[in-house]
């Protein structure tokens, strides 16, 4: 693709640089922000940098937060002895679309893949097995794309809480095996997160 400056080269191929995002959407998206005003096209930029800068994890649950408790585990209206275990934000994000949950969560950072290299050190297990102890939660949903390294991430994790008084469940695979959470469709998420079960019905 030619184009007539290098600084607009440099900022489409910013913009392309985003994920589903191609050179011919960023170029629209580059001309757009130049029919703005320098002041909105500031604020813009100024919006993205301190998202950036400022924006923080949850100390309890490893959730997106301004703060240092996410507005979800701030709201004493939740159920706080139950937990929906995800392995990204994005995923608790499509579980609070559903409105069929009102416990609190824990993102795990990912799911234990070998082959990539992530193994259990590499999430956040530790912190979730301290919550468990700590809060006496009663029951940990989880909530993991049905595959080989979901299941094997449920597997590890029910090893390490075997001791403890805790119920361990798992949505209903009315999201099929190999599919993601963040692409099931509301009304079947919903029913998953309602319908769940105990996780030796599908960990074995």
């Amino acid at each position: 693709m030619q184009l007539p400056s290098s600084l607009l080269e440099n900022a489409v191929n910013a913009f392309a640089g985003l994920p589903g995002i191609g050179k011919k959407t960023a170029l629209r998206l580059v001309l757009h922000l130049l029919k703005q005003d320098q002041q909105q096209v500031a604020q813009f930029s100024d919006t993205i940098s301190r998202m950036r800068s400022e924006i923080r994890f949850c100390k309890r649950c490893h959730n997106l937060s301004d703060h240092e408790l996410c507005g979800i585990c701030e709201n004493q209206l939740r159920n706080q002895r139950l937990i929906c275990v995800v392995e990204s934000i994005k995923d608790v994000i499509a579980i609070e679309n559903t409105q069929q949950f009102s416990g609190l969560y824990h993102v795990l950072g990912g799911v234990i893949s070998p082959l990539d290299g992530v193994g259990p050190d590499s999430l956040t297990i530790d912190s979730l097995v301290e919550r468990v102890k700590q809060d006496q939660v009663e029951e940990l949903v989880f909530a993991l794309n049905p595959n080989i390294q979901g299941d094997t991430t449920i597997f590890y994790i029910q090893k390490q809480l075997q001791q403890l008084p805790c119920k361990i469940t798992t949505i209903s695979r009315g999201v099929a095996f190999g599919g993601e959470l963040e692409y099931a469709d509301e009304m079947t998420l919903g029913r998953s997160m309602m319908n769940r079960l105990p996780v030796e019905n599908y960990v074995k």
